[in-house]
Formats: C-alpha cells, structure tokens, sequence
C-alpha cells in the first residue's frame, strides 16, 4: 500500500540541536522551545509532550470534519487529552511509546461520540501513522 502524499497541503520544517536537552526551532520562528529529558527536572517539554499535543490538536480537527460529514454538530467545547508514554519493550532492549486520547464530547449520547471518534481515528493523520505501531487506547466521556 502505498502512503506517498499525492498533494503537499502544508510543511514544517524544524531544526533541533542538542537532542532531549536541547532546543527545536521551526522555520518560520513560530516555535521556539527548550528541551528536556521527562523525569530529570530540568526545565523545558519533551518530544513526548510535543507529539500529545500535535496528535490531540489534529484529532480534535479530525472530529470537526466527522462532525460534518456525519452531520453531528460538534460541541464547542470538545477536549482531547492525550498522555504519550515512554517506555521499554519486554526484555528492555527497545523503547516505545505508547498512547492514550481521552475525548470530551459533552452534550452528545453515546452513539454520536462513538461515530464521532471512530471516523476521527480513521481519519486523523497522526491515528492513521501510529496505528499498528503503538498501543493506543481511546476513551471517550
């Protein structure tokens, strides 16, 4: 199957210097963070918290699209909440990730937010490249 992009809608481009305890820029200076590794209390996020809030922020654009395709009007005030775990594989010759979204839907019955989720999870980018590769737990309130 392939997964090569037919049309480029958008590209980011950042540089990172200094790994876990470093600092990542983007191309147009609209991120700027300082790094650091989870756990060692310096300061600074991690690739581990910058990854939950790109793949919540696209799911939650996932469920806005799934709102109008299955003509469900979305709540304005959706949350997703994404903990992205680090951890290593049995044996401990390998780290992975692993991830649970945890999506608010308040007003809706739990048909609509299960439809809603479950197209999303089709749909979103980063559900789509994770799928197969990580755990990933879905909850939905």
């Amino acid at each position: 199957m392939s997964h090569a992009l037919e049309t480029v809608l958008y590209t980011a481009e950042t540089r990172t210097t200094g790994g876990r305890d470093g600092r990542g820029t983007s191309s147009d200076g609209a991120l700027d963070v300082q790094l650091g590794s989870p756990g060692s209390g310096k300061p600074g996020t991690n690739p581990e918290q910058l990854f939950a809030v790109g793949w919540s922020a696209c799911f939650m654009g996932a469920i806005q699209l799934a709102g109008r395709k299955l003509n469900i009007k979305v709540p304005e005030d959706v949350a997703v909440q994404a903990s992205v775990s680090l951890g290593k594989t049995s044996g401990g010759a390998n780290y992975a990730l692993a991830a649970k979204l945890r999506v608010a839907l308040p007003g809706l019955d739990d048909a609509q937010k299960r439809s809603l989720v479950d197209e999303a999870h089709q749909t979103c980018p980063y559900s789509r490249a994770t799928r197969g590769n990580i755990d990933v737990e879905i909850a939905v309130a």
